[in-house]
């Protein structure tokens, strides 16, 4: 018999993640109301949800079987929530939380960067939020339409209100690996999230941008860098990707011809995959650099340090709106020091 269901699960934003993770687990029976804005759910209202990925998975969820809201809905009593809202808007959707929801609630925080969790246990102290982390590559190509585009294993902080729960995280075919001590996890997914802003600025699907040496060279130095401090700061990434992220930046410096050999199980990534902060920047909304690269220059700020490359990718994203453009990789470079 299939494991128990241990209750309702709320997405507290309705986005590419929220709906992907969201969705997986409404179509395998759990209970899944989404929070999000009038732009996400409208779409799903009229669309429904449908679900793909890499592995040649579909999954669909009309419109009607769908729980939507624009605001946590008044007694609600989730046994867990999932924390999906941009780096940016953590503050105020966890007050919105701790107001709505009895103490105590579970919440797993499932955005980028190191963080949020500790912004959301501050706005929201009477809450149970635990740290998480998304290793795939999750883009809208349509209406109510979401495509992983790689492979990978969420991740939390150990708790007990969480175990209940890894069968049908499992069986929904987005499985959740527990953690005591998740820090070393997040930094090694931020090691490689440290390619989102490369990937934005390269106007390219994420396969394309990995194909080409120059890009690389960025990205290589953006890890390169936040290495160096990571070590002062006594902090050992996690190895997420294929790799570790020492012998990754090596691997991306090689030539186009060797990496393409060397890297296949790395550029296991379909045609659909882009960086959300291609997503960000298309749709002129703010993106979260500041939670990526910008974690690399606080935590070398608060060493003594200072981070170059990560601040000056800070810098670019924040100024394309003002101009925005595609940059070569010669232009990055440049832009780079490289």
């Amino acid at each position: 018999m299939p494991d128990a269901i241990p209750g309702e699960v709320l997405v507290m934003g309705a986005g590419t993640i929220g709906c992907f993770i969201g969705g997986s687990l409404a179509a395998a029976g759990v209970p899944v109301t989404f929070v999000g804005r009038p732009r996400m759910l409208d779409k799903l209202a009229a669309h429904g949800l449908t679900l793909t990925d890499i592995d040649g998975a579909t999954r669909r969820l009309p419109a009607e079987k769908l729980r939507l809201c624009d605001q946590v809905p008044v007694g609600a009593r989730p046994s867990l929530v999932l924390l999906c809202v941009k780096s940016g808007a953590t503050a105020a959707a966890a007050g919105e939380l701790a107001f709505a929801l009895p103490a105590g609630t579970t919440v797993v925080s499932l955005q980028n960067g190191i963080s949020n969790s500790a912004a959301a246990s501050q706005t929201g102290p009477s809450l149970n939020v635990r740290a998480g982390m998304v290793p795939y590559n999750v883009a809208e190509i349509g209406p109510g339409a979401f495509h992983r585009g790689t492979a990978g294993r969420l991740a939390a902080e150990d708790d007990a209100a969480l175990r209940p729960w890894l069968p049908v995280f499992e069986r929904a075919g987005v499985p959740l690996d527990l953690h005591a001590d998740l820090l070393p996890v997040q930094w090694g997914k931020l090691m490689l999230n440290l390619n989102n802003s490369v990937n934005a600025l390269s106007g390219l699907p994420l396969r394309e941008e990995l194909m080409l040496r120059g890009y690389r060279r960025c990205f290589a130095s953006l890890i390169e860098e936040a290495l160096d401090i990571l070590k002062v700061a006594g902090i050992a990434p996690a190895q997420v990707a294929a790799v570790p992220a020492h012998r990754l930046v090596n691997l991306l410096r090689l030539p186009d011809w060797l990496f393409r050999i060397v890297a296949a199980r790395m550029l296991r990534i379909d045609a659909k995959a882009r960086s959300s902060m291609a997503d960000d920047l298309a749709l002129g909304r703010r993106t979260e650099i500041d939670s990526l690269s910008g974690e690399v220059v606080r935590l070398a700020q608060e060493h003594g340090l200072s981070a170059p490359r990560n601040a000056r990718m800070v810098s670019l994203l924040e100024a394309w709106p003002q101009s925005p453009k595609r940059w070569t990789a010669r232009q990055l470079q440049d832009a780079l020091g490289l």
